[in-house]
């Protein structure tokens, strides 16, 4: 018999996997040839990738396939080589055991691109599912406890998008941007990107912006239009995520479509997998809004990072943010996400000023990391310049995101990134400065908001103590405290407010309980003793 290199067995698989041509012509002819897509090693470059080339281009005189991945290898996380000499090999059967095969998964594919090597930490597994998985399954959890109260079953006409609120109508642009993108990266062979985009959907958008805004809206009030708007919104969102994270995901994106199909019977497919890929609806895209959405989360961001430094936790409230405005467009679309971000960051007032505002000093530096790449010799000039630059010059750079020099006949041309600005802090204020944002942050504490301050410690003491007996989120309850001065006054003035958030439809402060009683510390500075007894 004949004798032929076995590259040549692997470079005809095309054609031998249907004894081609001596049987199966309609399958070989109307089959898929060329491939779409080939994956493996790069050991294969002059094996299997070659010959698969090479021979049907003598045959057929066309490519084997139409793209090809070649994968990177899964190294330790130091990025040595495991291998049973070094002891640093990963057991998969024990990590699938212990983890599982979707966040096993998705860690691989969402921290390297499948053609880079792979920096292995089984660590980073753990935080895949908490900070996806986890995230995810709770946004669940809070959709259907509250759909189970209310009976919700999407058995109601949708809601018209334009009649929605405007949080509903941000998170449905988010979604379909978020589909085009996935589909996109697909398509395209970069899986990482795609779920690097679903991730990001999920923990910055879903979970931790539009729930937590949204979340008054499932647990109050009567089962109004703005209630089946956020629920049909919500559902909408998972429902989609399930989908476009299958394809990394399978088991837990399957488990989360049957259970939300569960309480809605809207689509007859049992599976996930067997669905018809969501189409984005563009006419649902405002670019307008979702910039405007991103400035309240950074602002609100920046903010709450100021709370942090300064010590002033969130539950406390603060009576002022100033924020420069450059024109009047920034303006308008501050005035739009004013009320929003107020909420989130529990401040009662802000007010535009004037870039040039005498309250606000700010100075720049060179940032020597962008400079020396991009400019070598020149540098030390340019320093020199930036570090005499004066408030217009500063202002001009933040405006319009360069600034022009010359420097010893040279035109140069620095961006944003080239410098680096900072706002001094003022007496009493709390000042922090990303990009073209700024925001000054009254931190000066009044009696008024120190007392409403201890009231929403206090009001988060008891729902801990509601979950912790059980309580079902509808059930009223009783409350007894003993408190100092102090907690009394505060209750006084945020009587009302403290009954309607811990539904307690019996409240009273007494000199001494009996039965079962708890000891709280609300600040460093206030202890109580209280009882909660269900209705």
């Amino acid at each position: 018999p004949d004798l032929i290199d076995v590259w040549f067995d692997s470079g005809s698989m095309p054609y031998a996997q249907y004894h081609y041509p001596f049987e199966n012509k309609d399958k070989f002819i109307g089959g898929k040839f060329p491939a779409d897509f080939i994956a493996e090693g790069v050991d294969q470059t002059r094996g299997w990738f070659f010959t698969l080339h090479a021979i049907a281009t003598m045959v057929f005189d066309s490519v084997a396939y139409k793209n090809v991945i070649s994968n990177g290898l899964v190294l330790d996380k130091k990025g040595n080589k495991m291998s049973k000499r070094l002891g640093n090999g990963v057991d998969p059967f024990s990590t699938l055991e212990k983890y599982g095969p979707d966040a096993t998964r998705w860690y691989m594919i969402t921290n390297a691109q499948p053609w880079d090597n792979l920096k292995f930490n089984i660590e980073g597994i753990g935080e895949v599912q908490r900070k996806f998985f986890g995230t995810l399954y709770n946004t669940y959890s809070f959709f259907a406890l509250y759909a189970n109260i209310d009976g919700f079953t999407y058995s109601e006409e949708d809601i018209a998008f334009e009649d929605r609120p405007e949080i509903d109508r941000w998170i449905l642009s988010e979604l379909n941007s978020l589909i085009i993108k996935t589909k996109n990266a697909f398509e395209n062979y970069e899986p990482t990107r795609a779920g690097r985009g679903i991730q990001s959907f999920v923990d910055e958008h879903l979970s931790n912006w539009y729930v937590r805004l949204s979340r008054r809206r499932f647990w109050k009030g009567d089962y109004t239009e703005d209630k089946i708007s956020a629920y049909q919104t919500l559902y909408k969102c998972l429902t989609t995520v399930a989908q476009l994270a299958s394809p990394i995901a399978p088991f837990f994106m399957d488990r989360l479509y049957q259970d939300l199909n569960s309480i809605s019977h809207k689509d007859e497919a049992t599976s996930v997998h067997l669905t018809d890929l969501y189409q984005a609806d563009e006419s649902q895209i405002d670019k307008k809004l979702e910039e405007r959405m991103q400035m309240a989360q950074t602002l609100s961001s920046m903010i709450l990072s100021l709370r942090k430094s300064s010590k002033n936790r969130v539950r406390q409230p603060l009576n002022k943010v100033m924020i420069p405005v450059k024109d009047e467009e920034m303006r308008s679309q501050l005035e739009l996400i004013r009320d929003l971000i107020l909420a989130e960051t529990n401040v009662k007032t802000m007010e535009f000023i004037t870039e040039d505002a005498d309250i606000l000093v700010k100075k720049i530096k060179p940032n020597f990391k962008t400079l020396g790449p991009k400019y070598g010799k020149l540098m030390k000039q340019i320093v020199a310049a930036v570090n005499q630059f004066k408030a217009e010059d500063i202002q001009k750079i933040e405006a319009n995101g360069e600034y022009d020099l010359v420097i010893d006949g040279n035109k140069v041309k620095l961006s944003i990134e080239d410098v680096e600005i900072t706002t001094q802090d003022i007496p009493g204020w709390a000042v922090a400065t990303i990009g073209k944002l700024t925001v000054a942050l009254d931190i000066t504490l009044t009696p008024e908001l120190l007392s409403e301050g201890l009231a929403r410690e206090l009001v988060n003491r008891i729902q801990n103590l509601r979950k912790d007996k059980g309580f079902d989120v509808v059930d009223k309850i009783e409350v007894k405290i003993i408190g100092n001065q102090q907690l009394k006054d505060s209750i006084e003035q945020n009587f009302d407010y403290i009954c309607s958030e811990t539904l307690a439809e019996q409240f009273s402060v007494v000199d001494q309980i009996e039965g079962e009683v708890e000891v709280l510390d609300l600040t460093n500075e206030v202890q109580t003793t209280i009882s909660i007894n269900k209705l």
